[in-house]
């Protein structure tokens, strides 16, 4: 399995777009989403004559170690190892000393800095696609900048602010201007439950609006399909959501969901919703559901969110 899904650069300058399928082994919808977009580029041209693509275009796999496996991470979650320190000590340290995910780490960032190097890009976007234990609505989470929040609204999904404040290491912590020294921003789209045929059409359309947004293609030269996927699926759902409160789960704490939850449900306040060997676990507000974790790897057992009024 190679690392790189795939490569597609435009006649003309633009944007460095990175896309990650696959940082967690078991979420293979993200992956084929890439697959099938890049394989509609090679025609594009051929469909239509007056097609330009702007920029480049790298479709990464993430996790290739735990992707063999199905597995969400073989040692340790990829998607929360993303720290400076951690990233320093990674790249000090000999890849025979690597644990397997460290390793993913070094490959990936080689990969990248390659890229950076030989295309020398004035801009860099990361696209990274998730999907979810439960069903439910789509969502985006962005960083804190505004050109980061304003392509994830352009995807027409929910978009959750404050979330990487509740967590660490992930791609949208690490992958930022200070440590590219290329004006960098970074989303992530989370389109749907991992075992779900739509889930691969919803982040296909991401895809393509993420490179309308960008710049990349033409607004003229994407069907409006795309916007319709997205908006059908998240219609009725908040647009805007700011982070409450993460349940993080300890070693030993027996956490375990109540079943039937899924994202973006409304849960009201004195609900018992999961248990641990503390006892029932009561929600203290009115809020969304996000996120309930149902598969044995994670530690993060829900989170909760509310609306935000504009």
């Amino acid at each position: 399995m190679e690392r790189i899904i795939g490569k597609y650069t435009g006649n003309k300058k633009g944007p460095l777009l990175i896309c990650f399928g696959g940082m967690h082994g078991n979420e293979p919808a993200g992956i084929r989403a890439l697959e099938e977009l890049f394989e509609r580029l090679e025609k594009e041209p051929l469909r239509n004559p007056d097609f330009q693509f702007n920029g480049r275009l790298l479709g990464i796999r993430g996790n290739l170690r735990a992707i063999q496996t199905g597995e969400r991470y073989l040692q340790k979650d990829l998607n929360r190892q993303w720290t400076k320190e951690n990233v320093d000590r990674i790249t000090a340290t000999p890849s025979s000393l690597l644990e397997a995910e460290d390793l993913e780490i070094k490959e990936i960032l080689a990969l990248v800095q390659s890229e950076i190097n030989t295309y020398q890009p004035s801009k860099i976007v990361v696209l990274d696609l998730h999907t979810t234990t439960a069903h439910g609505g789509i969502f985006t989470v962005v960083t804190d900048t505004p050109e980061s929040i304003q392509i994830g609204i352009e995807l027409h999904a929910p978009v959750i602010q404050g979330l990487l404040e509740g967590i660490v290491g992930t791609t949208l912590h690490y992958f930022n201007t200070n440590h590219f020294k290329v004006p960098t921003v970074a989303i992530c789209f989370e389109s749907g439950q991992h075992q779900e045929e739509l889930s691969i059409t919803r982040a296909v359309s991401a895809l393509i609006n993420c490179l309308r947004t960008i710049g990349c293609v033409a607004p003229s030269h994407i069907e409006t399909k795309h916007d319709e996927v997205l908006q059908e699926y998240s219609d009725g759902l908040p647009k805007l959501t700011q982070l409450i409160k993460i349940h993080h789960i300890q070693s030993g704490d027996q956490f375990n969901m109540r079943p039937g939850y899924k994202n973006f449900q409304w849960l009201e306040k004195g609900l018992v919703i999961a248990d641990d060997k503390n006892g029932p676990i009561v929600i203290e507000e009115d809020c969304f559901l996000l996120m309930p974790l149902y598969q044995k790897q994670g530690n993060d057992g829900f989170f909760l969110i509310r609306e935000v009024v504009e």
